[in-house]
């Protein structure tokens, strides 16, 4: 059982996104990174298959030289193998970052790959299907559980009110959802020995074509209002308007 997992390196949660005066970047220079959380759901996934029926899990990004990072997290975690498709650093569109993953796996087997089911950063929900497609495989996103042996999956995801199960012939591409399994953390021997094992680098060529970027909006935050009702015993005749007011009493 060969599988392929692509991942992606966003913005850790939490930190503050500042953009470029001409809102095309955002400056990456106090930002930390990580990898999507659909993602690390794939990766644990993708092992957890291998534990099963054996074979090999490669990860897969595109992304700067720094993305090195993620995918030695991801061998420090059990992958086995990585593949870099350098960029510059600037974004790609869905339509180029599915042809770059799909020529880099041209002339090579694998009978499952794995996705996200969208990105945490621009949460665009079409490279999978993007990919399959070009593979000729079939496609199944929003996946909740997953079962594979025999040269079949058997999946599941949610729908309204009930739970939708498939069973579709390998090769297959599925994305998977967070929250399908509790990825595990790396080991420190897994930390050492990712720090040895090679990575294959490709730079694919950028195309052009797909959807044309105007410029990027750092969304407005919810503004938060406290009340203070007092100090000490002084206080707490306002706490309990409050707490009839909002029926608690």
């Amino acid at each position: 059982m060969n599988i392929l997992v692509c991942i992606k390196r966003v913005p850790a949660p939490g930190r503050s996104i500042i953009l470029s005066e001409d809102k095309q970047e955002i400056i990456t220079r106090n930002l930390g990174f990580t990898i999507s959380p659909h993602e690390e759901c794939a990766i644990e996934e993708a092992l957890r298959i291998k534990e099963k029926n054996g074979g090999s899990v490669t990860v897969l990004t595109l992304g700067p030289d720094t993305a090195v990072e993620q995918l030695r997290q991801a061998m420090a975690q059990g992958v086995d193998e990585a593949i870099l498709l350098q960029t510059d650093g600037k974004e790609w569109d869905p339509m180029a970052t599915s042809k770059a993953i799909a020529d880099a796996i041209a002339d090579k087997d694998f009978d499952l790959l794995l996705f996200g089911n969208e990105s945490a950063d621009s949460g665009g929900y079409q490279v999978g299907s993007r990919v399959a497609f070009a593979k000729d495989f079939p496609f199944l996103s929003g996946v909740k559980s997953l079962h594979v042996a025999e040269g079949k999956a058997i999946a599941s995801r949610e729908a309204l009110h009930a739970r939708e199960i498939y069973e579709i012939d390998l090769p297959a591409a599925i994305s998977v959802k967070e929250g399908i399994n509790l990825p595990r953390y790396p080991s420190l021997p897994g930390r050492m020995r990712a720090r040895r094992k090679e990575i294959t680098i490709l730079k694919p060529a950028p195309i052009s074509g797909g959807p044309e970027k105007l410029q990027l909006r750092v969304p407005q935050g919810e503004e938060n209002q406290v009340e203070v009702l007092g100090y000490g015993v002084e206080a707490v005749p306002r706490v309990m308007e409050v707490l009839q007011e909002l029926n608690f009493c």
